[in-house]
């Protein structure tokens, strides 16, 4: 089979919101760029993002800034944010909801036509936009609107399986069509990554199927980039149990918000135990610590749950203010929360860290390799910030877009290997060719149990050491595996490929996991459960060096004065 060739100045791969985002500034800066993703674009992982987007705009409460903005995001951090990174998000993310709303997104408004802007939790003002709960919907919809205004090329069919790199220099990508399996070279002076994160890789995940496999760690390792504190994944309290394809359904922490009652199998509302003050209203990573705790202690449901309440709360409150959770509820359990509590348990929702980049661009080690969103970290550190996402991708994006086409036009020359492009060919040759018994599937689901079991979010040496050695076994099957392509498509290849996404994202997360010997944000280490001042660093992770610390910046003294007042009364805050 012939490969076909495409050219183009810049590469985008990935077809969510940062992608999109990248695209867009590319071809308003009238630069060449070619846009490619592995899952239709009207279906993008931006789309399930339901709560906000963040801003400073003070329409709501005049006294907010960029600044505390800022602060919220390194304090919720637990100071592992990049404060350069931050800085730059907050104070671009008003030009970002600005260019949303010129482009035609319909933002929430209050009567006199103000846009609305509602509280988060840990936020000290009002500062997330929203459209109603469909926000990343509606901003994936209105990105493709205006990529299709400006023509950009888009196709959602392409896998990407490796970045080409001779001397440390992109220079393209190589790949295959999901559906005919037609092989495809990509040349381009700049890649752009909007790849995702890894939190498919654990049972019970908000990602669906075939996404946020790790895909974009392997890439990028393989290209030589390194990562960036793999082991902070932020766990979101509330998913559900059943029914198997639906295992992590996110149930909103505005269920909480409205005034759920978390209880356990003895019927005790135990965040008494954890966060008295705040109850069910406490941070996201506390909650999730919280209900571990009492399923690991015995105290869950015989399924591996808590309960979430809502029977007390009127049928008139969950109709107007929860109508998606209701509706969901009703759909894939058919579950009346009127009448009967939610059986959770935490969720694998975010990648907090991802690709090392640097603040100013988001490029990495590699020449003219960049990375964006979900699939590059700095801005999160070991706690997300409930809005930030959305924010991120949209200012990161922009910035991204401009910082390669800067970099397509001063590129004087550019050296490309034919041993890269052979060594992409013969490892899909390879998979094809395989002929064993093993399949993808029951391979993906031991790297999911074991990442449950011994990286989820309570964690300690020897569970830890326990999950590297059953990962070493999973990889051990690999010659083993079979892919069969069909008259149906190429899925099957494309399963195997993210395969083994998923066991370079789990090693480089547990043997970061062990490095990290502390509890900080969503990071819980049983065996060190205190915060160690002395490991206020990032873990970075290579191919070449495995895991080594790289120390924070400090953050600026106006930001940490800001950080010491916060107020962290969540009366009359919702949460994401």
């Amino acid at each position: 089979m012939t490969d076909q060739i495409i050219s183009t100045s810049v590469l985008v791969i990935g077809t969510g919101g940062a992608g999109l985002r990248a695209a867009i500034e590319l071809r308003q800066q009238g630069v060449d760029v070619l846009a490619v993703g592995k899952r239709r674009k009207y279906d993008a992982h931006t789309t399930l993002a339901a709560g906000g987007i963040n801003a400073a705009l003070g329409t709501m409460d005049p006294e907010d800034s960029w600044q505390q903005h800022a602060a919220d995001t390194i304090k919720e951090s637990y100071d592992l944010a990049d404060p350069q990174i931050v800085e730059i998000m907050a104070k671009n993310a008003p030009e970002g909801i600005r260019e949303l709303e010129a482009w035609g997104m319909p933002l929430a408004r209050e009567a006199d036509g103000r846009i609305s802007q509602r509280f988060f939790g840990a936020h000290t003002y009002r500062r997330t936009c929203f459209a109603g709960d469909y926000t990343g919907l509606e901003i994936q919809r209105t990105l493709l609107h205006r990529a299709a205004t400006l023509n950009v090329p888009i196709i959602d069919t392409v896998y990407i399986s490796r970045l080409l790199v001779a001397d440390n220099q992109i220079f393209g990508a190589y790949g295959f069509d999901i559906v005919d399996g037609s092989r495809v070279i990509i040349h381009a002076d700049a890649v752009i990554m909007a790849t995702g994160g890894h939190t498919r890789i654990w049972r019970q995940t908000t990602s669906r199927r075939d996404e946020n496999t790790g895909d974009s760690f392997r890439l990028a390792a393989l290209a030589g980039a390194r990562l960036r504190d793999a082991e902070l994944v932020q766990f979101h309290p509330s998913g559900i149990l059943e029914p198997a394809d639906a295992a992590g359904l996110l149930i909103s922490e505005a269920a909480r918000g409205e005034g759920g009652i978390l209880r356990n199998a003895l019927g005790e509302r135990f965040m008494s135990r954890y966060d008295p003050e705040r109850m069910e209203l406490s941070t996201r990573d506390r909650v999730a610590l919280a209900i571990s705790t009492e399923i690991s202690e015995g105290r869950g449901t015989p399924k591996g749950g808590v309960l979430l309440d809502l029977t007390h709360v009127s049928r008139e409150v969950i109709l107007t203010r929860l109508p998606r959770v209701y509706r969901n509820m009703l759909d894939v359990q058919m579950l009346d929360i009127t009448k009967d509590p939610i059986e959770i348990a935490p969720t694998a929702h975010y990648s907090m860290g991802g690709i090392w980049v640097r603040p100013e661009d988001h490029g990495t080690d590699v020449v003219g390799l960049y990375a964006i969103g979900e699939a590059s970290s700095g801005t999160h550190g070991a706690n997300r910030l409930g809005g930030n996402s959305l924010a991120e991708l949209l200012v990161y994006g922009r910035i991204v877009g401009a910082a390669a086409a800067q970099y397509s036009r001063n590129l004087g020359s550019q050296v490309r290997s034919t041993e890269a492009v052979e060594t992409a060919r013969d490892e899909i040759d390879r998979l094809l060719a395989g002929r064993g018994f093993d399949n993808v599937r029951s391979m993906q689901r031991a790297i999911r149990d074991l990442m449950s079991e011994h990286a989820g979010v309570i964690r300690n040496e020897e569970g830890l050491t326990k999950g590297l050695a059953k990962l070493a076994a999973v990889e051990a099957r690999l010659p083993d595996l079979a892919v069969h392509p069909d008259i149906a498509g190429f899925d099957d290849l494309a399963h195997a490929l993210d395969l083994l996404g998923s066991l370079m994202a789990a090693r480089a997360t547990i043997e970061s996991a062990l490095a990290r010997k502390e509890t900080r944000g969503a990071h819980n280490r049983s065996d060190y459960p205190e915060l160690d001042p002395a490991l206020r660093v990032n873990m970075v992770w290579s191919f070449a060096d495995g895991v080594t610390q790289e120390r924070v910046a400090e953050t600026p003294p106006e930001i940490a004065k800001l950080m010491m007042s916060t107020d962290d009364s969540v009366v009359g805050k919702l949460l994401e």
